[in-house]
Order: structure tokens, then C-alpha cells, then sequence
């Protein structure tokens, strides 16, 4: 090979090493889009489907934890992910996370699932933690951890456990909590508050007997009092009646306690109109956090629920995008 061809080969392949980012960079983009519009139109826009193999799924061996794993075939070097869920009484069967499990998969994850039991039944406690470190556990590293509602809980917590914290790289919450005095507080009496911020959702009856029937072992003389007031009167007289043994297990499930240990990047997504969890609660978060990502949107309500239609607001689909591109992208 004559050197003016030496030449040129050379400057070729620079090229393509020079091109090489931008290239990635864009499928980042088409992928991140794909995601987005996949995931907020419920499935009926599929154009992550049409872009990419459909995943493996599986079981997934981890000592003592029921686990799914989903996978782009053919993908060895595909970054693991830790999918942790919300109150569901199908665990890692839930359809909607399963579906949530394989889109991540498409966009390029090797998804783990474990079944939280606690939250099976409508419940968490400080044991619930427990699957999560073990998936942790089991996962290559660096890890990025994406939790549902009530799921924050176990996920954050295990993000800060000493044993593998080092693994985890981000953790994304939605409609995730910091206080688990707060949660109770907010169930009970529908009231939410935060740095002058108020609101009040009126629950359903019916599903505030479901939680009480799940959880009668925190249901002690103190709880029962505030069950037997009038929903108005529950809120002045929360802080008052709570005893010091159920004060202790729900500050043992708060995520605010921890979340100075939690070394991985903190991104916090919240509806504005969730009826389930407060938007306030991952204000709270934040607060512990400054370095967090917060965004607040009205496109999502409760992600157990489902999105909102109105997923067409610019600002909330600028918000989403940048969360979507950056773990789509490799953040």
C-alpha cells in the first residue's frame, strides 16, 4: 500500500472516529423520543417497537428475590437497570410494569424486576429493602435504579445501603416520597403541605379501609383515635397522637433520612395532580438534595394510573425528554 493511500485510509478513519459521537448522539435522540412518545400514549403509539427486536425476557436468579430480567437480544454490553414497583398485587407480573420493563430494554437497558412482598399487599416496611439490595447485589455496575410511587421507598433506601451503594449510578423516582410521616399523614387525612405549599385530596373511603385493612399492625390505639375523628379534624391532631413506636417505623421508611448518603445522581420526576403521592413530597426530596434533577409536570398524574392525555405541553415534554435522553444517552 502505497503511503498516499496510507493517507487516506488514516484521514477515513478519523473521520469515522470524529463522526462516531454524533452518530450515537442521535440515535440517543431517536431512541429518547421513541421512549417518550411510547410510553405516554399508553402503547398507542408504538415507534420504539418499530425501531427495535423485541426483548428476552426471563427469570432472574437472585438468592431469595422473585426477579424478571428483560434484555435486547444480542446486546452483552447492554447497562443494567433495576425497575423497582409500587403497590401492585401481581409484583414483577404486573402488566403495566412489565411493559414499562420492556421499553426500557428496547432503549438499550438489561432490566431486573424484583417483587417487593410488602407492596404486594398494599404495604412497606423496613424489610422491603431487602429484594432491592439484593438486586442490587447482583447486578454488574454501575446500575441505574428506576422506582414507582411507594417503590422509592425500598429503592432509595437500598441506593443508600453502605453494602451497594457504590453500584448505583442514578436512581429516577416517579411519583415517588420523602417522609413516611407524611405519606401516612397525607393518607389519613388527605392533607399535603410543604414550605407554604397546601393542598387537600379527598380520598375514597373505600381505599382508605383497604390501606387500614393492609396495614393493621400500625393501626395501634394511637391510629385508631385518629380514624375515629371527622377527616377535617385528623390533620391538627396527626403530630399529636402518633406514637413514638409508629413515629419510629415511618421515619425508618423515609427516604429523606438517607438521601445525603445515596452517592448516585437523584433525578425526581412527580405529576403535579397526583392524587396518590403529593408532588410536595419530592419537593421535600429536593430539599434534602440540592443536586437533585426535579421535574414537575402536569403530563403524568400517578404513574400507576396511567399518563394524562394532555402529554402535548411543551414545557412538560421538554422536562421528560431531557430526563429520557440523558439515561438514553448513558447517564
Amino acid at each position: 500500500m502505497r503511503q498516499s493511500e496510507v493517507a487516506r485510509l488514516a484521514v477515513f478513519l478519523g473521520s469515522i472516529l470524529l463522526a462516531a459521537p454524533v452518530v450515537q448522539t442521535g440515535w440517543s435522540l431517536v431512541l429518547a423520543s421513541a421512549f417518550l412518545a411510547e410510553f405516554l400514549s399508553g402503547g398507542a403509539a408504538r415507534p420504539l417497537a418499530a425501531l427495535t427486536a423485541e426483548p428476552l425476557r426471563g427469570p432472574l436468579v437472585v438468592g431469595g428475590v422473585e426477579a424478571d430480567r428483560y434484555r435486547p437480544p444480542g446486546h452483552r454490553a447492554a447497562r443494567p437497570l433495576v425497575l423497582v414497583h409500587g403497590v401492585t398485587a401481581d409484583g414483577k407480573g404486573d402488566a403495566r410494569l412489565a411493559s414499562a420493563a420492556a421499553l426500557f430494554a428496547r432503549l438499550g437497558f438489561d432490566v431486573a424486576v424484583p417483587t417487593i412482598p410488602g407492596l404486594r399487599r398494599g404495604r412497606l416496611r423496613p424489610e422491603d429493602v431487602a429484594p432491592v439490595v439484593a438486586t442490587l447485589a447482583a447486578r454488574a455496575e454501575p446500575t441505574v435504579v428506576v422506582a414507582v410511587s411507594l417503590g422509592a421507598g425500598p429503592a432509595l433506601l437500598a441506593a443508600a445501603d453502605p453494602r451497594v451503594r457504590e453500584r448505583v449510578r442514578t436512581v429516577v423516582t416517579l411519583g415517588g416520597y420523602a417522609s413516611g410521616r407524611e405519606l401516612l399523614r397525607f393518607y389519613l387525612t388527605g392533607q399535603y403541605a410543604w414550605r407554604g405549599i397546601e393542598g387537600r385530596v379527598t380520598h375514597d373511603p373505600r381505599a382508605v379501609e383497604i390501606f387500614v385493612a393492609a396495614n393493621r399492625d400500625l393501626v395501634d390505639d394511637s391510629a385508631r383515635a385518629l380514624l375515629a375523628m371527622p377527616a377535617d379534624a385528623r390533620a391538627a391532631a396527626f403530630a399529636r397522637l402518633i406514637s413514638p413506636a409508629l413515629g419510629r417505623l415511618l421515619d425508618a421508611l423515609s427516604p429523606e433520612r438517607v438521601a445525603r448518603d445515596i452517592p448516585a445522581r437523584l433525578i425526581l420526576i412527580h405529576g403535579r395532580s397526583d392524587p396518590a403521592v403529593p408532588y410536595t413530597e419530592s419537593l421535600r426530596l429536593a430539599a434534602v438534595r440540592p443536586d437533585a434533577t426535579l421535574a414537575l409536570v402536569g403530563s403524568v398524574e400517578h404513574v400507576e394510573r396511567g399518563p394524562r392525555r394532555r402529554w402535548w405541553e411543551p414545557l412538560d415534554l421538554l422536562r421528560l425528554f431531557a430526563v429520557t435522553y440523558a439515561l438514553a444517552a448513558g447517564a
